[in-house]
């Protein structure tokens, strides 16, 4: 939908995908506006993401000017949100209290093979699903990533809400594996009033100990539904991963 429509005018239902990109990224700065397949990174985000019938909006939500510069020379939208935003999550929920929208996705702005069929069904969820607070994804976590801090895991009750994420080997194998781990896909969709109810909480316990924003949703009893992904996603933090995510899209073009 370009140009944006008005955050008045949203439909009671309306999903919005927002992409928080700052600039000063601490491992790779400036790394949304880095040149990729001919783009910079943030645009095929962006691209992929309007790619989701269900949004009824796309914006990209960030506190450096060149960015804005950017997205809006390839006919993006964008909205400017203080420097101070403490977390992507912060930068959404201060965008989002302007908007009349249901729910909102948050989209990382550093996956820019971002699976737009999951995208879609978590879009999807939230419509069907309005008492359901939150939405997020996982898939079957990788052996070489079981052990891994830097991969969050999630374990899950029968009826598919998390029960805990993890920077930890979880689900602990004492004697044989019977349960396979999960890989936590960090894409998350939020009615809107529960979004803003999350970013007015202080941080929690659990959520400071791993450093894992979603523990403050299940310290303060908000359910979180995980939905099947079909692969782990791919961020860019290193000039490496920017390097391996050119030649997958080569390969994908091929």
């Amino acid at each position: 939908m370009s140009p944006r429509a008005s955050a008045d005018s949203y439909s009671e239902v309306a999903v919005v995908g927002a992409i928080p990109a700052r600039y000063a990224s601490t491992r790779l700065p400036g790394k949304a506006l880095l040149p990729l397949a001919g783009r910079p990174l943030i645009e095929h985000v962006y691209r992929r993401a309007r790619l989701v019938e269900d949004f009824e909006d796309v914006i990209v939500l960030t506190d450096d000017q060149r960015i804005v510069d950017a997205v809006e020379g390839f006919g993006g939208t964008c909205e400017m949100t203080p420097a101070d935003c403490p977390s992507g999550t912060d930068r959404v929920a201060f965008a989002a209290r302007g908007w009349n929208a249901a729910a909102v996705v948050n989209i990382q702005g550093d996956e820019p093979m971002i699976d737009v069929a999951e995208l879609a069904a978590i879009a999807r969820y939230l419509k069907d699903h309005p008492d359901d607070p939150m939405v997020t994804l996982a898939t079957k976590c990788p052996s070489d990533l079981i052990d891994d801090p830097n991969a969050v895991k999630v374990v899950v009750d029968r009826t598919g809400y998390a029960l805990y994420f993890s920077r930890a080997s979880i689900p602990y194998a004492r004697d044989e594996r019977v349960a396979d781990p999960l890989l936590h896909v960090g894409v998350y969709g939020y009615q809107r009033e529960v979004l803003l109810e999350l970013a007015d909480l202080p941080p929690t316990p659990l959520e400071q100990t791993e450093q894992l924003e979603q523990l403050r949703a299940l310290e303060n009893g908000y359910r979180i539904r995980v939905l099947e992904a079909s692969k782990p996603s791919i961020g860019v933090d290193t000039p490496e991963d920017l390097e391996r995510v050119a030649n997958l899209m080569m390969e994908e073009r091929q």
